[in-house]
């Protein structure tokens, strides 16, 4: 007896099953987002030699001051840790709320300031202008660097996770900022500040759900 011709599909199926590669296995969410936060640190390490320690001394003697870097500093890691969550499909979108909290905090705290009347010994006038630049200009290397570690997973709704990346970044580059900010907080500073995170995360959650889109 004749052995049977295999049929188009199965030839379909050989042709496709002949070409897979072993996919390396991605590490958890908790410890791609512990590595970028490492990396986020360090660059704070690296950036420290150039600080005004003893304005920062002075700065974190003051309450809300002192609440609202604690508050960014909440913000950056819950949000990365909900960034690289909600990358991966399946995972709950309860993972956006994760944030909410430190990043009220970070609000509330830096609002409380501009209702104090005393100011800060040993502290200069604001001077948002160069504070913004120092956002931006941080923001931007540490949204690629998430942006890049995010590609790999397949996160379903690219915009809301890119979105969430650029308030990890904001939030870690004012944190980053508190060293090098010796100034007393103003309604206008805390202003420009607002502007600066939330272009940050309006352009994350745009160009960055992009390039999630079309990661892989």
């Amino acid at each position: 007896m004749s052995e049977r011709a295999p049929l188009p599909h199965d030839e379909l199926v050989e042709a496709l099953a002949g070409g897979l590669r072993p996919v390396r296995r991605l590490p958890s969410p908790a410890l791609r987002a512990l590595i970028w936060c490492a990396a986020a640190l360090g660059a704070g390490f690296a950036l420290m030699p150039f600080a005004d320690l003893e304005a920062l001394h002075l700065r974190m003697a003051v309450p809300d001051l002192r609440y609202a870097a604690l508050g960014a500093l909440l913000t950056a890691l819950t949000a990365t840790v909900a960034a690289f969550q909600t990358s991966v499909p399946g995972r709950s979108l309860r993972w956006t709320l994760l944030p909410l909290a430190p990043a009220a905090l970070w609000v509330s705290a830096s609002g409380l300031g501009c209702l104090r009347t005393a100011t800060v010994p040993g502290v200069a006038p604001p001077e948002a202008g160069g504070c913004f630049a120092f956002l931006i200009g941080v923001s931007l290397p540490l949204s690629l660097a998430l942006v890049w570690m995010l590609r790999r997973a397949c996160p379903l709704r690219p915009n809301l996770t890119a979105a969430l990346a650029g308030l990890a970044a904001a939030a870690a580059a004012a944190v980053l900022l508190v060293p090098f900010h010796p100034h007393d907080a103003t309604a206008a500073d805390l202003a420009l500040h607002g502007v600066a995170v939330l272009l940050v995360i309006g352009v994350n959650g745009l160009a960055g759900g992009r390039l999630l889109t079309r990661g892989g």
